[in-house]
């Protein structure tokens, strides 16, 4: 078989296969062709080479790229350690700790070695080949598949993993204006939307103005890139976090359509196995909420707004009261608080007995979009309001995803994923709705609970207080000023926030789009029909909803043609999928009970190995060094 990406999607299936070949042995050989231009394990995104101020979102104690932990034996496909453990036992990284926010190149150091290790055991029979090219094409002959890759090499397999990860889109029509624009006018510069490790920001002047679309993730990188990178650095005075210029960082001009900064993670406090167990926007209750659905509408799809936020509302309210309960009073009081709230039917008067009654529940909209539609008189008034909330946010991450209501019930957008996903997931939305889902609520969803670490957003104020970065404010608009001959910022909300830059960089990560895959092989594909966008449709109004992503099937996810069929040689898994399904971008599993992540891989794993003849188990063969070389290249 040929894995078309070999980052940690593409590893997951290798880490499946491998335990699964190892547990139940096949006849003949089993080759797996990689096909990744990087690194395999890393892939682009985690490659070891990119500087290491560029971090993980997530603590590295719930990390793991292995299906099971150790088992005393060697480290191989189906038991491995979680990256915590990893760093625990390399001297070079000892001081990240379980819940610290590792360097992404370290993670990649991880992938690399487990890659390695996955391969070193692999089962007897089992060759595993990295072909250090891009696939860019597939011919279909004689009911098999050939992978062409970029330099030439041809591998004719029987079944094919696409796990692309990331891409890289053409530009659309207001991204080609700004680079006419830039092209046009010597001095300026336009960088669209990428990994921040992959944009040549090591070409930006010291002092000049540059512009930053989006204050996500991205934004965070391309902040330290600019000036941890440059040479400056963060301490700590007074007890706030300060920075101490090196002189040759430039002037941070960023700005988007909230105007706030992503809002940090709550300090974890969870045990890497932790699982949460919903209360209310539970499987049982997306089931009913269809059935419900199917008799008033005849059709099973649901309304967001209507069928899941409501329980989503009431699943992040139980937390937020529990935490304040705890707090206040004690654990036994907020488990005794958790079975009441759970069984009311009267939770207003529940609030009131308990003293919660003057404490408004989260507001995700707000908390989101907490400027809403006011003006601002001047940007120094928007900036001080900015930095307020800012350091309130700082002070609540700090207090721990437990401890502080807030960062305890924003928390739950992370743990309840799984169950909102069988709400979404294969046009499980009505197609309005699945539209606004993902243009309204998943922006919303990720600003407040899929943020940085506390100690990124203490360092985007110290920059704001340092004078080295402007949020120009709320709505923010960019333009080509044609008579300045710069990229202008703005925004309408704040009197006088018009900024003139030279370099403009996009820190939005680009939304999948198939039609706009600049990959040669998904091209190819889509052109020939072996793959095609799905497209929500209502059964029974025919509103469509062109969701941008791969149309691929349930469990194991083989792609649909553009004829409607599955294809049971071809599957897609991970961020070609975005859309048809929702949070595929995560690159990890966790530690502990075999999550979604390694399920997904799991069950192309099976389907692949389905047909194949199997023998019956034998003792354990222990290979030498020199014979394990000769199996696993």
């Amino acid at each position: 078989m040929a894995i078309v990406g070999a980052g940690p999607r593409g590893l997951s299936v290798v880490e499946r296969l491998l335990e699964r070949l190892r547990r139940e042995p096949r006849n003949g050989r089993t080759r797996i062709h990689l096909f990744e231009p990087g690194e395999p394990g890393a892939g682009r995104i985690w490659r070891t080479s990119q500087p290491e101020w560029f971090l993980m979102n997530t603590p590295a104690g719930e990390v793991s790229v292995f299906s099971a932990g150790p088992d005393g034996g060697p480290t191989r496909a189906g038991h491995g350690p979680s990256f915590a453990e990893w760093l625990e036992g390399n001297p070079r990284w000892s001081g990240i700790g379980p819940n610290d926010y590792g360097p992404r190149s370290v993670y990649g150091e991880y992938l690399r070695s487990a890659f390695d290790a996955m391969v070193a055991n692999a089962p007897l029979g089992v060759t595993v080949r990295h072909v250090p090219e891009a696939a860019v094409r597939l011919r279909r002959e004689d009911g098999r598949t050939t992978v062409v890759g970029s330099a030439g090499t041809s591998v004719t397999v029987d079944k094919v993993v696409l796990t692309t990860g990331h891409p890289r889109t053409t530009p659309d029509e207001a991204e080609k204006a700004l680079l006419t624009f830039a092209r046009q006018r010597a001095g300026l510069t336009y960088l669209r939307g990428d990994s921040a490790a992959d944009m040549p920001l090591d070409d930006i002047a010291p002092g000049e103005q540059v512009g930053v679309i989006g204050l996500g993730l991205t934004f965070f990188d391309v902040m330290a890139a600019l000036t941890v990178g440059r040479g400056g650095r963060f301490a700590e005075e007074g007890g706030r976090t300060v920075y101490l210029p090196s002189g040759d960082e430039p002037h941070l001009v960023a700005g988007s359509r909230s105007g706030l900064v992503m809002l940090a993670r709550g300090r974890n406090q969870k045990e890497p196995t932790y699982r949460y167990r919903p209360r209310f926007i539970t499987d049982e209750a997306i089931l009913e909420a269809r059935r419900n659905s199917q008799r008033a509408t005849g059709s099973a799809q649901l309304d967001f707004v209507r069928d899941v936020l409501p329980l989503l509302q009431l699943e992040i309210e139980h937390i937020y009261y529990t935490a304040h309960v705890r707090r206040r009073l004690s654990e036994e009081a907020a488990e005794r608080f958790a079975a009441i709230h759970l069984a009311s039917t009267d939770r207003r008067g529940l609030l009131e007995a308990w003293g919660l009654a003057d404490v408004p529940p989260p507001d995700l909209e707000r908390l989101a979009r907490p400027f809403g539609d006011r003006e601002f008189d001047s940007p120094g008034q928007f900036r001080e309001e900015l930095l307020e909330l800012l350091d309130t946010d700082v002070a609540e991450a700090r207090q721990g995803n437990v401890d502080n209501p807030l960062k305890a019930s924003l928390d739950i957008l992370r743990d309840t994923r799984s169950v909102v996903r069988q709400a979404v997931d294969f046009a499980g939305l009505r197609p309005e709705s699945h539209r606004a889902f993902l243009s309204w609520f998943n922006p919303i969803n990720t600003m407040v609970s899929a943020g940085p670490p506390a100690v990124r957003v203490e360092q985007a104020c110290a920059l704001i207080r340092a004078g080295l970065l402007t949020v120009v404010g709320p709505g923010t608009q960019v333009e080509a000023d044609h008579a300045a001959g710069a990229f202008v910022l703005r925004s309408p909300r704040v009197r006088d926030s018009r900024r003139e830059v030279t370099t403009l960089v996009d820190a939005r990560i680009p939304r999948p789009q198939l039609t706009a895959d600049a990959d040669p092989l998904v091209g190819q594909l889509l052109a020939e029909g072996l793959i095609t966008e799905m497209v929500n449709t209502d059964v029974a109004t025919g509103e469509r909803f062109p969701a941008g992503s791969i149309a691929v099937t349930r469990r194991p996810f083989h792609v649909v043609d553009v004829l409607g069929n599955p294809d049971p040689d071809l599957y897609a898994l991970g961020i070609p999928t975005e859309n048809t399904r929702w949070f595929t971008q995560i690159g990890n599993g966790r530690p502990g009970p075999m999550t979604g992540f390694h399920a997904d891989a799991d069950a192309i794993a099976q389907d692949v190995l389905r047909h194949r003849p199997r023998v019956a188990p034998t003792a354990p063969v222990v290979l030498s060094a020199r014979s394990r070389a000769a199996v696993a290249i």
